[in-house]
């Protein structure tokens, strides 16, 4: 073994050269340009609403939905989704009235969002931006 890789053993660096990409898998990435992450990309899981915003949201739209239905929209455990109503039940956001073997959800909508930056706004005014088409 030569003086060089006993130096690089014994410092623990050794320098690996990245694996070069084929151009098919980046065609918009220009060499030397940063790639910007898109919303879709995994790994970039936040959002500007709460995992509490989007099960009202579902709940509003569909107010006989069942928890598995809207674990799977939302992208969370039905446990977390359990919770969470329970949370919105609680605070006085939504009731739920049992019709026969399901439950039905009724959003509160005259109720004022929590937070002070926003409790001038109420639960309606969010769901009704929510619902707003983008022109």
């Amino acid at each position: 073994m030569n003086q060089s890789s006993r130096n690089k053993r014994k410092s623990g660096s050794v320098r690996v050269e990245p694996e070069k990409q084929n151009e098919k898998d980046t065609p918009h990435v220009l060499k030397g340009e940063v790639r910007k992450k898109s919303s879709e990309d995994s790994g970039n899981r936040w959002t500007f609403l709460t995992n509490h915003a989007h099960v009202l949201i579902v709940l509003h739209r569909e107010p006989s939905i069942v928890l598995r239905e809207v674990a799977l929209r939302v992208g969370i455990t039905e446990r977390a989704v359990q919770r969470i109503i329970q949370d919105l039940e609680e605070e006085g956001f939504i009731q739920r009235e049992k019709i026969g073997r399901q439950n039905h959800y009724e959003v509160l909508t005259d109720q004022p969002l929590r937070h002070p930056i926003e409790k001038h706004k109420t639960i309606g005014d969010l769901l009704h931006m929510v619902s707003e088409e983008i022109q």
